[in-house]
C-alpha cells in the first residue's frame, strides 16, 4: 500500500506511531514492506487530523476512472485532457464571483461551455465530464474553486483547482470546511474554530465498507458478531447470561437458576427438544410448563409444542454454529417490547381536523399507522411467545389548550382502531407559565428540556414501569427521546421524517440569513445529537441515508458540514455506521385500496368529490374551475411550502400549451386564504399561488383545493382521479420519502415523483412509475404530454403502469412488513448492545459536553413565543 504526503511539513514524533516502518518524509511517504496494518493508517490519519498545519496521509484507491490513482491526480489528468476547455470553463466559474455552485449548475455551466462535435454520449465520456458528474458542490473564491467530489455515495474527497495556473490540491476535510467560510468570514477566526469529530469514537467500531451495504446495519452487525462467536465458544457465555437474567417486570423469562453454563445449557436443550417430540404440535404450553421449568426453561419459549421445539432448534444450531440468518430470527423472537414510546412533540397532533395544519400532515398520519401495526405485531408475538402480557403503546407529545376545535387539549386520548395505545399530551411549560398556542417546529427548542423532564415523570406514572423501546420522530422528538433514552437506559431509535439541512440549500453555511425565520442552529445541533446518540436508525429509503449517485443523502450531508462563526463538523455522522436500517412504510390498506377494487369503493363520497373537483363556486376551500370535465386530471397532493413546489407545478403546466390542451390540473394543498395561514413560507407560496392563476388565465383548466382532512374522502378521491385516466405528481424538490406516493401508487394511480429523495427508490422508472426533475420542469411537462399521448394510442398503457406501481408496493412497501422489521430491530439491538456492551460510552460524554456547552445556550437564545404573539 502507497500513502501520499500531500504537504511537506515535519512529522512530530513519527518513530513511535511508526514501530519498524520506514518513513521518508518527502513530497510523497512510502512505507517500506511489511505493508502497514488498517489499524496504523487509521492511527495516521487520526493523529496527523488534530495537528495544526500538519501532514494528511491519504490512502491511494481505485478512483472512478478505474486506475490506481488519487483523487487530485484523477482531477489533474481530466483537466489536462481538456485544458483550454476547462480554462474557459473555470474562468466563467470565476467570473460569477465568489459563490457556492450545486452539482447541476456545475454541468449546466460545463454544457454552455463545452462545444462538442458528436452525441450527447460523446460528451459524457469527457475526462471532466466525470468529474462534474461525481461533484457535490464547488466553492468559487477567486482565483481558486473547490470541489467536494462524491465518487460513491458515503465516501467524499476535496480538491481545490487554481484556475489560472489549472494546478490541483488536496485539501483536508477540515482545510475544504475553513475554505468554505471565507464566503461568510473571509479570514476571521478560521484556525480557531470549535471542530467536532466523531470519528475516532467510532474508529474500532464494525462497519461495513461497501456503499450497498449501507442501511444494512443489522445484517452487517448479525454477520460480523455471530463470526466471532463462531471462532471463540467463550463469546457464547454472554447470550447465555442474557438469557438468564432477561425479566419482564420483575418476572424471569427464558432460563431459570437451574442452568449454570453452556454445556447445561446444551444438555437441557437436548432433554427439551426430546420431550417436545413426543408430544402433538398444538399441545398448549400451560401444559408441559411445569415439565420445562424442571429442566430450567420459563416463559417465553412458545405458546405450543411446535414454537417452543422452534426455538430450542434455532439455539442449538447457534450453540453449535453460529449463523447471522438464525441468529437474527431467534433474537426477534425473543420476548424483549411490551411498552413502546414514540415522540412527537412538535404541532398539533390528533385523529381528526389536524392533518392539514402547519407541522403536522404526513408525519401524524405515519405515526397513527404505526402504532396501529405495532400493536397489531406486538400483540400477535405475545401470544405465539405463550405470555400473559399487555402492551403499551404511548404517543408523547404537545398539549395545546387553545387546540381550536381538535383534541389537542387532552391530556390522555386512545388511539382509534387500537386497544392498548394511547395518544399522551403535555405542555409546553416555562417559568411564565403554560404555552397556550400552537408554535412552528422551527420556534420549539427552548422548551424540549423541560418537556423531557416533564415527559419521564409522566411516562412513569401512566406505564408504571419504563418502557423497552423509544421512538423519536422529527428533530424535536429525536433530541427528547435521546434525553430521555439517556436518563432511563432505555434503547433508542430515531426516525428523521426530514432532515432540513438538505431540503434548505446552503442552509449550513449561511445559517445566520435564517436564524430568526428557522433558528437551523438549533436544529442541527440536536440533529447532531441525536443521530449519534441513538442506537439504531431506521429510514424509509436508502436515498435517505446516502442519496444516489448524484445526489447526497440526508444524513450523509451531515456528513461534514460548518456553521461559520459556531462551529464546523469535520466527522458528524458515518453512514456506513451498522445503526443504519432501512424500513420502508406503507398506506393504511384500509384506506388505500385499489380503484379496481369495486366492492370496497366508496361510491357514497362521489357527490361530495365532484363538488369538490368541479363546482363552479369560487370560495375558502378552491378556487379556479374546470370547463372540460371529460379530460383526465393531473393530481397533486401536499403541504404548501417551498419544498414541496406545489407552485412550481402550477407554472410548469401554464406554461405548455399542449399539456394543458390534453389535462386538466388539480392540485389539493395549504389555505386557499392567505388571512387563514399563520405560518411564514405557505403565506408566501399562497400569494404566489394566486398571482400564477392571474398571470397565466388558468380557470377552466385548474382547480385549487385548500388541505383535506377527511382520508377516507382523500382515499377515494385518488381512486376518483383514477377513474378519469388521470396520474399523480409528486413535484418536490426534495422528498425524504413520499408518502403520498405511496398512497397513490396503492389506489392504482400511475404516479410522477422527484428524483430527489426517497420516490427515486420507491419508483421504477417507466415501469411502476416515472422520475420527474423538479429542477427541470420544461421536462416533467413533456414527460406528461408523451405520457397521455401514448395513453391515448394505447390504452392499456396507463393499466400497465398502474398495475406496475401496485406491484411494486405489494412487494415492499406494507405496515405489516414495517411492524415485523421494526420489532426485530428492537430486540436485535437491545440483545447486541446488552451482551457486546455496545454503550458508545465516549460518544455520549462527549455529546453531553456538546449539548451543554453549544445547544443549551443556542436553545436558550431564542425568544420565548408568547400567546399574545
Amino acid at each position: 500500500m502507497e500513502l501520499r504526503l500531500e504537504r511537506g511539513f515535519h512529522v512530530p514524533e513519527a518513530h513511535h506511531l511508526s514501530g519498524r516502518y520506514a518513513l521518508k518524509i518527502s513530497p510523497t511517504v512510502f512505507f517500506t514492506s511489511p505493508p502497514p496494518s488498517v489499524f496504523l493508517v487509521r492511527h495516521f490519519s487520526s493523529y496527523y487530523r488534530d495537528h495544526k498545519n500538519g501532514v494528511f496521509l491519504q490512502p491511494r484507491k481505485i478512483m472512478p476512472t478505474g486506475r490506481f490513482e488519487t483523487m487530485r491526480e484523477w482531477v489533474h489528468d481530466a483537466i489536462s485532457a481538456q485544458r483550454n476547455e476547462l480554462l474557459s470553463l473555470f474562468s466563467r466559474y470565476v467570473a460569477q464571483g465568489k459563490g457556492i455552485l450545486q452539482s447541476h449548475q456545475l454541468i449546466d455551466e460545463f454544457l454552455k461551455t463545452v462545444k462538442v462535435d458528436g452525441t450527447t454520449e460523446d460528451l459524457k465520456n469527457r475526462p471532466f465530464m466525470k468529474v462534474l458528474q461525481s461533484a457535490e458542490e464547488a466553492i468559487v473564491l477567486p482565483p481558486f474553486v473547490a470541489l467536494a467530489i462524491r465518487p460513491r455515495p458515503g465516501v467524499r474527497e476535496y480538491v481545490r483547482v487554481n484556475v489560472y495556473e489549472l494546478s490541483v490540491d488536496h485539501l483536508t476535510v477540515s482545510e475544504y470546511l475553513r475554505f468554505k467560510e471565507e464566503l461568510v468570514n473571509g479570514h476571521a477566526n478560521g484556525n480557531y474554530l470549535l471542530e467536532l469529530d466523531f470519528e475516532p469514537f467510532n474508529a474500532t467500531f464494525p462497519r461495513p465498507t461497501r456503499s450497498s451495504s449501507i442501511g444494512n446495519g443489522v445484517q452487517f452487525l448479525n454477520r460480523h458478531l455471530s463470526s466471532i462467536m463462531f471462532r471463540n465458544k467463550d463469546s457464547l457465555e454472554p447470550l447465555l447470561e442474557f438469557l438468564r437474567t432477561h425479566k419482564h417486570d420483575g418476572r424471569a423469562m427464558m432460563l431459570n437458576d437451574r442452568i449454570q453454563n453452556i454445556r447445561t445449557l446444551q444438555e437441557a436443550l437436548a432433554r427439551a427438544e426430546e420431550f417436545l417430540s413426543k408430544l402433538p404440535l398444538a399441545t398448549p404450553y400451560s401444559e408441559f410448563e411445569f415439565e420445562l421449568q424442571g429442566m430450567g426453561f420459563e416463559r417465553g419459549w412458545g405458546d405450543t409444542a411446535q414454537k417452543v421445539s422452534e426455538m430450542v432448534h434455532l439455539l442449538l444450531d447457534i450453540l453449535q454454529a453460529p449463523d447471522p440468518s438464525v441468529l437474527e430470527t431467534f433474537l426477534g423472537r425473543i420476548p424483549m417490547v411490551f411498552n413502546v414510546v414514540i415522540l412527537s412533540p412538535h404541532g398539533y397532533f390528533g385523529q381528526a381536523n389536524v392533518l392539514g395544519l402547519p407541522d403536522t400532515g404526513g408525519q401524524v398520519v405515519y405515526i397513527l399507522d404505526q402504532v396501529r401495526a405495532l400493536e397489531s405485531e406486538m400483540l400477535l408475538r405475545i401470544q405465539k411467545q405463550g405470555l400473559d402480557v399487555t402492551p403499551k403503546i404511548l404517543i408523547v407529545t404537545r398539549l395545546i389548550p387553545e387546540a381550536e376545535g381538535t383534541t389537542c387539549n387532552q391530556r390522555l386520548e386512545k388511539v382509534s382502531g387500537t386497544e392498548h395505545a394511547h395518544i399522551l399530551r403535555i405542555p409546553f411549560r416555562t417559568e411564565k407559565g403554560i404555552l397556550r398556542k400552537w408554535i412552528s417546529r422551527f420556534d420549539v427548542w427552548p422548551y424540549l428540556e423541560t418537556f423531557a423532564e416533564d415527559a419521564s415523570n409522566e411516562i412513569a406514572a401512566e406505564l408504571q414501569s419504563v418502557p423497552n423501546l423509544i421512538i423519536g420522530n422529527y428533530s424535536d422528538g429525536n433530541l427528547v427521546a435521546s434525553l430521555l433514552a439517556c436518563k432511563l437506559g432505555v434503547i433508542q431509535c430515531n426516525i428523521a421524517h426530514a432532515l432540513e439541512k438538505t431540503k434548505y440549500p446552503e442552509s449550513d453555511i449561511y445559517w445566520r440569513n435564517h436564524e430568526d425565520k428557522y433558528h437551523f442552529a438549533s436544529q442541527f445541533t440536536a440533529d447532531l445529537i441525536a443521530m449519534n446518540n441513538a442506537d439504531f436508525i431506521i429510514t424509509s429509503t436508502y436515498q435517505e441515508i446516502a442519496g444516489s449517485k448524484n445526489k447526497v443523502g440526508q444524513y450523509e450531508s451531515h456528513t461534514a458540514f460548518t456553521l461559520p462563526g459556531l462551529y464546523r463538523v469535520v466527522h458528524g455522522i458515518n453512514v456506513f455506521d451498522p445503526k443504519f436500517n432501512i424500513v420502508s412504510p406503507g398506506a393504511d390498506m384500509t384506506i388505500y385500496f385499489p380503484y379496481s377494487d369495486k366492492e370496497r369503493r366508496l361510491t357514497a363520497l362521489h357527490e361530495s368529490i365532484e363538488e369538490l373537483l368541479f363546482s363552479s363556486e369560487q370560495n375558502v376551500e378552491h378556487v379556479g374551475f374546470l370547463s372540460d370535465q371529460l379530460k383526465p386530471i393531473i393530481f397533486s397532493m401536499a403541504r404548501l411550502d417551498r419544498v414541496k413546489n406545489l407552485t412550481g407545478l402550477v407554472e410548469c403546466y401554464a406554461k405548455n400549451s399542449k399539456l394543458r390542451e390534453v389535462a386538466n390540473l388539480v392540485v389539493v394543498g395549504g389555505y386557499v386564504d392567505v388571512n387563514q395561514s399563520r405560518d411564514r413560507e405557505e403565506m408566501a407560496e399562497i400569494q404566489k399561488m394566486h398571482s400564477l392563476i392571474k398571470q397565466y388565465g388558468l380557470h377552466g383548466e385548474f382547480r385549487w383545493i385548500a388541505a383535506q382532512m377527511n382520508r377516507a374522502r382523500n382515499g377515494e378521491l385518488y381512486r376518483y382521479i383514477a377513474d378519469t385516466k388521470g396520474v399523480f405528481v409528486q413535484p418536490a424538490f426534495y422528498e425524504a420519502f413520499g408518502l403520498t406516493v405511496v398512497e397513490s401508487m396503492t389506489c392504482g394511480l400511475p404516479t410522477f415523483a422527484t428524483c430527489h429523495g426517497g420516490p427515486a427508490e420507491i419508483i421504477e422508472n417507466g415501469v411502476s412509475g416515472f422520475h420527474i426533475d423538479p429542477y427541470h420542469p420544461e421536462q416533467l411537462a413533456t414527460t406528461l404530454v408523451s405520457f397521455f399521448e401514448t395513453c391515448n394510442a394505447d390504452p392499456s398503457h396507463w393499466e400497465k403502469i398502474s398495475d406496475g406501481g401496485l406491484k411494486r408496493i405489494y412487494e415492499r412497501y406494507t405496515w405489516k412488513k414495517y411492524s415485523e422489521r421494526l420489532l426485530t430491530l428492537a430486540g436485535v439491538y437491545s440483545f447486541w448492545k446488552h451482551v457486546s456492551k455496545l454503550e458508545r460510552r465516549e460518544t455520549r460524554r462527549y455529546l453531553e459536553m456538546f449539548y451543554s456547552l453549544k445547544y443549551r445556550d443556542l436553545a436558550n437564545s431564542i425568544p420565548l413565543a408568547t400567546d399574545e404573539h
